[in-house]
């Protein structure tokens, strides 16, 4: 690990230390075996009151998308 006290180095687009991070925790939540629980909890949430919120939720993600994936269906 890095020394603390040192000022972090920009790594600039493509951080290589911040996406093995993110592929490593993604890999250990993976072979948890939390998966299918998650999936089912968000199934779930679709026939809950929360469906509406979840709803705006997405259409305001897609509103920050590239025209081409607005239309993308999840």
């Amino acid at each position: 690990m890095a020394n603390p006290t040192e000022t972090p180095r920009n790594e600039g687009e493509g951080n290589r230390t911040a996406a093995k991070q993110y592929n490593d925790a993604q890999r250990k939540f993976v072979e948890s075996g939390k998966v299918e629980p998650a999936a089912k909890d968000a199934e779930h949430a679709l026939d809950t009151d929360e469906a509406e919120e979840l709803k705006r939720a997405e259409e305001k993600g897609r509103s920050h998308a590239r025209p081409h994936e607005q239309e993308r269906e999840i």
